[in-house]
């Protein structure tokens, strides 16, 4: 796969809104446990969903467009948990 047909803009937007959709999700009643199922399947959502708006995002092969976008779901996940990390938020800190 090419780097430069990966269609790279659209890696952190994924992660952007996922990152967002889990701080929505946070205010409500659900449990905290999900965050990481929920960003991962939008993750995945939003991935497929490029492939169809940006023809070079992931050559058009949606199973690696579903994995970037798992990844990218995923990795707003992991972004939050390390500014909890590193900010000295605590379990609390949700």
């Amino acid at each position: 796969m090419d780097i430069n047909n990966l269609g790279v803009t659209a890696i952190p937007a994924i992660t952007v809104i996922c990152l967002l959709a889990a701080q929505a999700i946070k205010a409500t009643a659900l449990d905290n446990k999900w965050l990481p199922v929920i960003c991962g399947a939008l993750g995945a959502v939003l991935g497929i969903a490029a492939t169809y708006i940006m023809p070079d995002f992931a050559d058009a092969d949606y199973i690696t467009a579903a994995a970037i976008g798992i990844a990218s779901g995923l990795a707003a996940t992991g972004a939050n948990q390390a500014y909890k990390q590193l900010t000295g938020g605590g379990k609390d800190a949700d």
